[in-house]
């Protein structure tokens, strides 16, 4: 076997995953609660993404999630996780930031999307079953503006 094949090797391996943050506020409770029984919150959500090498081929990737739920301008709760997990993987470098940026999240986010249904519910609301996130768009969306980053500085 030359040694072109041996550089050929793809690995792709979960090895843990975990809470790195938890935060959930209930701010103006318990007066809040008496408010949901006539009216739903609106939710927002925020996501981001960050993959971080850890040597001999491990990787950090963290999925934040960011939920802020308001009743007109009340805040009824915030909640911010920020989940993570470690992963072996090896193969060519092209492929390396999709597979960290789209389908590491991708496999974490069903964690962190049970997580935040348990602590919304624990916390006094309906559950909130997060719809699936395109990580797809989202990647695209990074090398864009990183690209656009890229030209504007060349042109200054």
């Amino acid at each position: 076997m030359s040694d072109t094949a041996a550089d050929q090797t793809v690995t792709f391996q979960v090895n843990a995953q975990y809470i790195k943050d938890l935060s959930f506020e209930v701010p103006g409770s318990p007066a809040i609660f008496g408010a949901l029984v006539n009216q739903q919150p609106e939710v927002s959500v925020q996501v981001n993404l960050d993959a971080t090498p850890l040597g001999n081929n491990l990787h950090e990737v963290t999925l934040k999630l960011v939920l802020e739920a308001k009743l007109q301008e009340r805040v009824a709760f915030i909640l911010d996780l920020t989940y993570g997990g470690v992963f072996t993987v090896q193969m060519p470098e092209e492929h390396l930031q999709p597979v960290l940026m789209i389908e590491c999240p991708r496999l974490l986010f069903p964690f962190a999307r049970n997580i935040i249904a348990d602590a919304v519910r624990d916390g006094g609301f309906p559950p909130i079953l997060l719809q699936p996130i395109d990580f797809v768009s989202l990647f695209r969306s990074r090398v864009e503006a990183m690209a656009a980053e890229v030209k504007a500085k060349t042109k200054s």
